[in-house]
């Protein structure tokens, strides 16, 4: 197992859940309920009740009927249960592939489709640090301290979504990651302390790998490009991109070469104002020293 994988191991969620719920309103809700009916035809096909196969994979009925009733997004370990109490062959766990696409909130599908066939990207972060880096303690504490407050299952999805995300590390080729984060974003002590050190030392782990730079741009600096807020820059295997920028384009996603110019010549400042990767690497371990 290389670097990359290791640091892209800690991807499951909780183990005491079989899935989340599904939005009614959501466009992939028709593909989860055909998954959940094609597990019912299954069950009733080997003559067993929900509750005789909520007994054999685990879960109790209730959480079975949901899953038959598409109600509920079913995790990968929850078919692969169901394949073995049903003998079928690994029909049923073929369909991890879909239900797995439905794992992503819909806020963030279109994100997390565009990350997967990036060839490059380029983000800087203000307030706290990008998803891609995140650990899933500290990706927790951030989803826990939204206002509205988010429901547990909100939680549980909105982390387990974050931490596929990072299957992005073990692509190969590995696509060119460039991040720039404010100093700030090192020392706030998101979920408490240990949370920060566990951060930093994955922070840590993760700079050094060949694909990735990373830069931190000091609070002290005079003059600074990215005072507009966030930026995002995608770039596809096709020659095409996207970008996003707070403060810039009134904040939408653009795809235009020029106007993808103008935000590639702000992150392009940021980065010359923001400390060298090997004076990053420096300045993670001073702070994880004092945290």
């Amino acid at each position: 197992m290389d670097d990359a994988t290791n640091v892209a191991a800690d991807v499951t969620g909780e183990a005491d859940e079989p899935g989340w719920d599904v939005d009614p309103g959501d466009e992939i809700a028709p593909m989860v309920a055909m998954v959940g009916s094609q597990l019912k035809l299954w069950r009733e096909e080997a003559r067993l009740s929900a509750a005789d196969l909520g007994r054999q994979i685990g879960y109790g009925e209730d959480m079975v009927r949901k899953v038959e009733r598409g109600h509920r997004i079913p995790r990968p370990e929850y078919l692969d249960k169901a394949d073995r109490a049903l003998e079928a062959h690994g029909k049923i766990a073929s369909m991890k592939k879909q239900a797995a696409d439905a794992r992503y909130p819909k806020k963030v599908r279109e994100l997390a489709m565009l990350e997967a066939q990036a060839v490059e990207i380029q983000a800087y972060g203000s307030h706290n640090l990008h998803g891609l880096l995140q650990t899933k303690e500290y990706a927790k504490a951030l989803f826990e301290m939204r206002r509205p407050a988010n429901s547990p299952d909100q939680v549980a999805r909105g982390v387990a979504a974050r931490m596929a995300r990072r299957s992005i590390y073990e692509r190969s080729p590995a696509p060119e990651l460039c991040f720039v984060q404010e100093e700030v974003t090192l020392r706030r002590p998101i979920g408490g302390r240990m949370v920060l050190r566990r951060q930093l030392e994955h922070l840590l782990e993760v700079a050094q790998l060949r694909f990735i730079t990373f830069q931190v741009m000091p609070t002290n600096r005079e003059v600074h490009a990215g005072m507009g807020g966030e930026m995002q820059v995608l770039k596809f295997p096709d020659g095409t991109a996207v970008g996003r920028c707070e403060g810039t384009f009134a904040g939408r996603a653009v795809s235009d070469p020029k106007q993808l110019r103008i935000i590639e010549l702000q992150y392009g400042t940021i980065r010359s104002q923001a400390l060298t990767p090997c004076e990053s690497l420096t300045f993670i371990e001073q702070v994880l020293g004092e945290t």
